[in-house]
């Protein structure tokens, strides 16, 4: 009968389909996906879900999205994800729905909209006219069947308020590395199914359901940091279905999975991505800046890096008291870190010059305890995700001689990326569908690519790795310091981004972006 002779059964299907749409119900997408060269057949496999929407305070709507926990049994036992939108305030200019990831991973998408969707630098009112802005809790996260790994709340601010703090020296290892075990093994225990599928594939196959969800033929979306990674997961398990994709702060997808040419194994996570690099060059920018702003910068006067200097070596000898809290220098220099990565220029050159006096006087010789306070699930969903994702190597012996070689080679900074998912060595679960590539899957259109100059985070050596990894990318680059464009304010980066966004073109090549103002301005 040849190749004509399932015709009747496909129109058939094809109807059934369409009325089960018509009235409303879920229905699965394999009927339209069999003309695509390549779909993630477990997600073509699941039925769309039906989003209920209703108002939430402050002109959001919000609803739930049932999806599968394990994709393999689609009809099988299923997850409720926490969504949110903002709708298009020019409804009759409306393109479709855009689609944000905030990163982490590990924060509450439906929280950072609501915190974040009137930010001109990264929603302007252009872009808010003629998107529906949606995000939503991934799975594991927050509202999104949380990965929890402690029976109470009590517990839990016990227990991760007790990490030891990043070894500075060889040898102080051990108690880091115990704490790392136990939570692992606590998560194993208390967390439950989630975590076997919390894999960032997994949330690609949910961002696809909520796009089929929308209504939206193809996707339209904007990702930051560790969102980029879910765009290019996205991207090659769905590439006919992309319309245009933003990667902000982006990250080089080969390196956090696998690491290239055999690192997974035996190089740190943020190692193999010279983490350790970004942070130092981010960090050296501060210092630039604070000393040519002047009085205007409090850590200006005399000469800032050798401030540092000084203020680092007299911390490495014993914690100096401030406003009742002892500073280690393994405090001293993740402050630092954490706070280039926002640009948050201003508090640390006053946390800095604060220290610094401190540190010269009797009372800051004094050290005292250290308290510490913990809400939420995001350490738990960092890990629920991230240990799932990337291949690491499970030696702790590995850790302790990158932590030495790091150290010499980025002064001060070169432990953090060592440490930074050092945990993911001890973890106990494994998503067996998570997402090892390929990358360069054929995209029905370009992808754009912004990142800082100066990215703490997602260093822009990284940003062009990951761009060349994808079949077509553009990198712009941001000339400020900072992560992403949530923390780089930058109105041209906007424009390109919204530019991009409402017509899937990608700007010419070799274009760079100012910034709004200096940080100190």
């Amino acid at each position: 009968m040849g190749p004509n002779r399932f015709r009747g059964v496909r129109r058939a299907a094809s109807a059934l389909v369409l009325a089960v749409g018509v009235l409303g119900l879920p229905v699965p997408a394999a009927a339209n996906d069999a003309a695509d060269s390549y779909v993630d057949p477990l997600a073509s496999a699941a039925y769309t879900p039906v989003l209920d929407w209703s108002a939430c305070q402050d002109g959001f709507e919000c609803a739930s999205a049932p999806v599968p926990l394990d994709y393999n049994q689609p009809n099988g036992p299923q997850i409720d994800l926490a969504v949110i939108k903002l709708p298009a305030a020019d409804p009759g200019r409306r393109i479709g729905t855009l689609f944000v990831n905030f990163g982490g991973p590990g924060p509450s998408g439906v929280d950072r909209l609501r915190e974040r969707a009137q930010w001109p630098w990264l929603f302007s009112e252009e872009l808010r006219a003629r998107f529906d802005l949606v995000s939503w809790d991934p799975r594991s996260v927050a509202r999104s069947s949380a990965a929890r790994c402690f029976s109470s709340v009590e517990q839990q601010l016990t227990f991760l308020g007790s990490v030891p703090e990043m070894p500075t020296a060889s040898g102080d290892e051990t108690a880091y590395y115990h704490w790392s075990r136990e939570f692992g093994e606590r998560c194993k225990q208390q967390a439950g199914p989630i975590l076997d599928h919390a894999s960032t594939a997994n949330t690609a196959r949910d961002l696809e359901l909520l796009r089929r969800a929308v209504g939206d033929p193809k996707l339209t979306y904007h990702g930051i940091s560790y969102g980029t990674q879910v765009g290019a997961v996205y991207a090659n398990m769905f590439p006919s279905r992309v319309r245009a994709l933003a990667f902000d702060g982006s990250m080089d997808f080969e390196g956090n999975v696998n690491g290239h040419a055999g690192q997974g194994t035996v190089v740190p996570l943020d190692t193999r991505q010279d983490v350790a690099q970004g942070i130092s060059d981010t960090f050296e920018e501060f210092l630039r800046q604070c000393s040519a702003a002047g009085p205007r910068c409090a850590f200006a006067a005399g000469e800032p890096k050798l401030k540092w200097i000084a203020l680092a070596e007299r911390a490495r000898l014993s914690p100096i008291r401030l406003d009742g809290q002892a500073w280690t220098y393994s405090a001293i220099i993740n402050a630092a870190a954490e706070l280039s990565q926002s640009a948050t220029y201003p508090e640390l050159a006053s946390l800095l010059q604060k220290l610094f006096d401190a540190g010269t006087t009797l009372p800051g010789l004094l050290p005292i305890a250290k308290a510490a306070s913990y809400t939420g699930n995001r350490t738990q969903a960092f890990h629920a995700i991230q240990c799932a994702d990337s291949t690491v190597p499970t030696d702790p012996e590995i850790y302790t001689r990158a932590a030495a070689s790091e150290d010499l080679r980025v002064p001060y900074f070169g432990r953090i990326p060592v440490f930074g998912s050092a945990t993911c060595a001890f973890w106990q679960a494994r998503d067996a569908d998570r997402y090892t590539g390929p990358w360069n899957r054929r995209t029905a259109a370009p992808i754009l690519v912004l990142n800082s100059r100066f990215d703490p985070a997602t260093p822009l050596h990284g940003a062009y790795s990951g761009a060349d990894q994808l079949a077509q990318a553009r990198v712009v680059v941001i000339e400020g310091a900072g992560h992403s464009s949530m923390y780089v304010p930058s109105s041209c980066a906007e424009r390109i981004k919204r530019e991009y966004l409402f017509t899937g073109e990608l700007p010419p090549d070799g274009t760079r972006c100012g910034i709004d103002r200096s940080p100190f301005d």
